[in-house]
């Protein structure tokens, strides 16, 4: 046990009347906590390497002992991601601290139905139901179950945490635990929150997750759109920013990692509908499915140019399956955007035309670049697309000039036509 130095701080107390004694005309007052400043030299803490309860690519993800903020917009699928986190854990999947070793999850939820929805989407992600627990707070003298409330229910909490050896936490949505008398739209009232759930997470080496949702405001920074104020921010140790383009696109970014690497690529995602067996009939969920990395980022989403129609994308696409028809069904997407910028197809614009043009990423590396390969399982824009096109653009055709052929074009570094 390191020695530690104690430096008493004046114990006099701001209340004089001893062991809390009725003032006249007030009823009696708790006695004012005595404080002592602790002093800890640094020669005795031992340092450790950060543990990582997600890796990804032998690069860190999640920290074990932190609270994370899965934060979008709504229809996004973050929730869904709450619950692939916790069935990854109870089986013992998740690449990094419980690989191979399944542990707990406490799941607090407040505006979805267990029996309607959060049960069958566990079942559909594959979660251990015997691992998973629903969290929520007896009122002994009232008879009743109430929702947790922090920081009041901190200690039962953490608790909880050490009895089962919980190694997530999911507070879905975060800001529905938070106390009443607290306002959120203020860094140090919300702080009283905070902080102390996030020295539980420190303490018990538990991930504390807690879902938001985005403001209204319009911003392209997925950490400043959190609902609330900056501290939800501040205090979280990684964010994961969840977004969906109008192209049916989903993509995760993490925008924050304080404890690791900030230039990790975003994922692709999908949130795929599925039947599960229930005892009472069949029932259909949503189930969160990881697709890869994306070059795509959350703020390029939230951005939306909205600078491309659907004609401007549907020449976009035919151009960029030429020009990779042409280089041998790939290219690194830095040569084709030099390239589309000549021919005037803008960065944004070739990234929405992607999916359409069957066009998939593929990354060699951490650090190596972008590749944009044609779908091997695709030959051509689905005949869907072709005709939501034609229709499109035969709406405004009386009022639209023809577009001008897209003159050929050779990628930087090779001799093939585009």
């Amino acid at each position: 046990m390191p020695d530690i130095d104690k430096v008493h701080a004046p114990t006099s107390r701001a209340v004089p009347n001893p062991l809390g004694a009725a003032r006249p005309g007030r009823g009696p007052e708790a006695p004012t906590p005595v404080r002592q400043l602790v002093l800890t030299r640094a020669s005795q803490i031992m340092p450790a390497p950060v543990v990582w309860a997600w890796i990804d690519a032998d690069t860190g993800r999640i920290p074990a002992g932190a609270l994370v903020v899965a934060a979008g917009r709504e229809g996004t699928g973050k929730s869904s991601f709450g619950i692939w986190l916790a069935a990854q854990i109870t089986r013992g999947q998740l690449p990094g601290a419980w690989s191979g070793r399944p542990a707990a999850v406490i799941y607090v939820a407040i505006e979805d139905s267990w029996r309607h929805t959060l049960v069958p989407r566990l079942l559909a992600a594959g979660a251990d139901l015997d691992l998973v627990y629903r969290a929520e707070v007896a009122v002994v003298d009232q008879a009743r179950t109430a929702t947790l409330c922090l920081p009041a229910d901190n200690q039962l909490l953490e608790a909880a945490v050490s009895e089962h050896r919980v190694a997530l936490v999911v507070l879905d949505p975060l800001l529905s635990v938070i106390g009443a008398g607290i306002d959120t739209h203020r860094e140090r009232d919300t702080r009283l929150a905070l902080d102390p759930l996030a020295g539980l997470a420190d303490r018990s080496g538990a991930v504390v997750l807690g879902i938001a949702h985005f403001s209204k405001a319009a911003s392209t920074d997925a950490s400043t759109l959190i609902t609330g104020s900056t501290a939800f921010r501040n205090v979280a140790r990684a964010i994961f920013g969840f977004a969906r383009d109008e192209d049916g696109a989903h993509v995760l970014s993490q925008t924050k990692n304080s404890l690791g690497r900030s230039d990790l690529p975003s994922f692709a995602y999908t949130v795929e509908s599925v039947e599960v067996a229930t005892p009472s009939g069949p029932t259909e969920v949503g189930r969160f499915a990881m697709l890869g990395h994306s070059e795509r980022h959350v703020a390029d989403i939230l951005a939306r140019p909205g600078l491309d129609d659907p004609d401007e994308r549907r020449d976009a696409a035919a151009w960029l399956r030429s020009c990779l028809t042409d280089n041998g069904g790939e290219a690194e997407a830095a040569d084709i955007f030099k390239a589309a910028d000549k021919v005037g197809f803008s960065k944004d614009t070739l990234k929405r035309a992607k999916t359409r043009a069957r066009v998939v990423s593929r990354k060699d590396g951490m650090d190596a670049g972008w590749m944009w390969v044609l779908d091997p399982n695709s030959h051509r824009p689905s005949s869907t697309d072709d005709a939501a096109g034609s229709a499109k653009g035969a709406k405004s055709a009386g009022s639209r000039t023809p577009r001008p052929s897209r003159p050929s074009r050779s990628l930087p570094g090779t001799q093939r036509p585009v």
